[in-house]
């Protein structure tokens, strides 16, 4: 008895690599025939500057992803337009019985994925999730009633209890690429320039990769700005171009402190899938009646880097200039935004949404919120951070400040524009009168 061809789509998102790619590894597993493709999202990048590096890194991305397709002899087809529109459209023209591809947990992919799934239900076609962008997803680390953590220790020790072998072996996707839909000539890979961004890159693209010695020496040298001390893997992540479980299976021998941040990423990921309102608004609800200050001057000050207070000014410009900003540094910059300034967190999780090549939603609105005491298992409202003692303790030697800041040391560079303990002293006044509310 002849039985029908069975044909899906692979739909790339997150995950722009064919090694150990669970999505891509299970449709394989299931389906005998498999089209890979990827989609420029028209309804994200209509709404991004046009000179966009993250678009630049991501079509750098899927040129190496499609010369790997093309290869082993099958293709990646690449579209620009709306995903809502051309997932059951193509899934019509070529004739598939199911689209497969890995799970997103930011609000807006969710309502898209059920737009998705209820628009293929309807011409009878299966919309087929996995887990690929972190070690454990959604319910799976829950407390003992079901519910999800809000505190990130116990999280983190169930999800250290629970993992194994299992959870951090890899999907030998790259091995079954016999199942790709054979293309007799493969397509063209539209130009940046037709689908609307410039082609012109002015900031460098951190390696897939850093070595043994930076895991080994990171719980020592993470804090220090002015030495290459972390793994600047984040862009990578925040794309799929490398694979969490390789990495986390690396770091679970080389570095515990290096792994606990694997695991905050995972903790912010959950809680932005598990509470989606925290997104646009305080965790804790209750931060949401504060007055916020937002003096514009102030603000536009602190995105220039020009506060009067060297450590933040410098990683706003590190930020401007690169891209990048390093992590200890984003506390600082954000505790003086919201504590010193007084001003919205949103104000500058959006900045950093505009200019960071890492950003991602769920860490960054979670560090924000942290930051400003309003997230789960967030800084405490009365601890703000002292950026002089900060600069004291982690760039002792005004390495890292004078890289970025030229004018250090000279009558150009501005007195503060607040003074620090009259900034303490009124920030704590203002969030215990509104907690007591």
């Amino acid at each position: 008895m002849n039985t029908v061809e069975s044909k899906a789509i692979f739909w790339h998102r997150r995950d722009l690599r064919i090694n150990d790619n669970a999505g891509l590894f299970k449709a394989l597993k299931k389906v005998d025939k498999i089209y890979p493709i990827f989609i420029f999202d028209s309804a994200i990048l209509e709404k991004i500057p046009k000179n966009d590096q993250r678009v630049i890194f991501i079509y750098n991305s899927i040129k190496e992803l499609k010369s790997d397709y093309n290869k082993k002899g099958v293709d990646l087809l690449v579209y620009f337009g709306d995903p809502k529109v051309l997932i059951p459209s193509l899934s019509l023209e070529l004739n598939v019985s199911s689209v497969y591809t890995n799970n997103d947990y930011e609000p807006n992919a969710i309502k898209r994925d059920l737009f998705v799934y209820n628009e293929l239900a309807k011409i009878n076609i299966s919309f087929i999730g996995a887990k690929d962008h972190v070690i454990f997803e959604k319910n799976e680390i829950v407390k003992g009633d079901n519910s999800p953590y809000t505190v990130f220790t116990p999280y983190m020790k169930k999800w250290k209890e629970k993992l194994n072998d299992f959870y951090l072996k890899s999907y030998p996707s790259e091995n079954k690429m016999l199942k790709i839909n054979p293309i007799k000539e493969f397509s063209e890979l539209p130009t940046l320039e037709q689908i609307g961004f410039s082609d012109v890159q002015n900031q460098s693209f951190p390696s897939r990769s850093c070595s043994n010695q930076i895991l080994t020496e990171y719980a020592a040298n993470r804090d220090y700005p002015e030495l290459e001390a972390t793994s600047k893997l984040g862009l990578h992540l925040r794309f799929g171009t490398i694979s969490i479980r390789e990495l986390a299976r690396e770091s679970s021998f080389l570095s515990t402190v290096y792994l606990n941040e694997l695991i905050w990423r995972d903790f912010y990921q959950m809680i932005i899938y598990q509470f989606p309102y925290s997104e646009k608004s305080a965790f804790k609800k209750k931060y949401d009646l504060i007055t916020w200050d937002n003096n514009e001057v102030f603000f536009n000050k602190w995105c220039e880097g020009k506060t009067g207070y060297p450590i933040v000014d410098a990683g706003m410009r590190e930020l401007n200039s690169t891209g990048f900003m390093h992590n200890r540094v984003r506390m600082i910059v954000a505790s003086f935004l919201t504590k010193h300034l007084l001003i919205d967190w949103k104000w500058g999780e959006t900045y950093f949404a505009e200019k960071l090549l890492d950003y991602d939603l769920a860490s960054n609105v979670g560090g924000w919120q942290w930051a400003a005491s309003s997230g789960c298992d967030a800084s405490p409202y009365f601890r703000v951070f002292n950026p002089t003692l900060q600069q004291q303790k982690f760039d002792k030697e005004f390495k890292y400040i004078k890289k970025w800041v030229k004018e250090f040391g000279t009558s150009e560079y501005p007195e503060p524009i607040i003074e620090h303990s009259f900034a303490r002293e009124r920030v704590i006044s203002l969030y215990k009168k509104t907690l007591a509310i």
